[in-house]
């Protein structure tokens, strides 16, 4: 564990019952796009829940950094937004899991959808420069290129490709 923890008491929830997805209708084009709803971004984000937060051995979920209710899709207008809560105003972690769920999001949607992750409004001390981070092309390209950052992303991300 890490030494001098940011938030050393953090608030825990229970978790959530989930909630079952709609089985699809039977398809009669293969090649037609697939509709996606908010349940299908959380499902597809839901996987790194336990694994992502690096200071304690609780889930994003029980920590309540990001519900259900904290993604938002457009599927006619191919736009997917999440807000994401972290546990303090001065979380040094927001941009990597920021960065985290866009790369999750990158590498599972097709490419049509244009993908917005948020700090929550008023949780975050320096929220407009993490939602600028996180938000722009150019920065998480730049990101991507620094390897030690890549590593920690993938190293986040590993555990739901499993």
């Amino acid at each position: 564990m890490v030494s001098g923890l940011i938030n050393a008491n953090p608030t825990v929830y229970e978790k959530k019952e989930r909630r079952v997805r709609d089985p699809l209708p039977n398809v009669v084009d293969e090649y037609a796009a697939e509709p996606i709803d908010e349940l299908e971004i959380f499902d597809i984000l839901f996987a790194l829940l336990p694994f992502l937060y690096p200071e304690h051995p609780y889930s994003l979920e029980e920590l309540k950094v990001l519900t259900e209710e904290s993604v938002e899709v457009d599927d006619r207008c191919s736009y997917v937004r999440v807000t994401f809560t972290p546990t303090v105003e001065h979380c040094s972690m927001a941009t990597v899991i920021g960065l985290c769920l866009r790369v999750k999001l990158m590498r599972s949607l097709p490419s049509r959808y244009k993908v917005d992750i948020r700090v929550a409004p008023g949780t975050h001390a320096t929220e407009a420069a993490v939602n600028k981070q996180l938000n722009d092309k150019e920065r998480v390209a730049a990101a991507l290129e620094n390897p030690n950052l890549v590593d920690m992303v993938d190293e986040c991300l590993a555990p739901s490709y499993a």
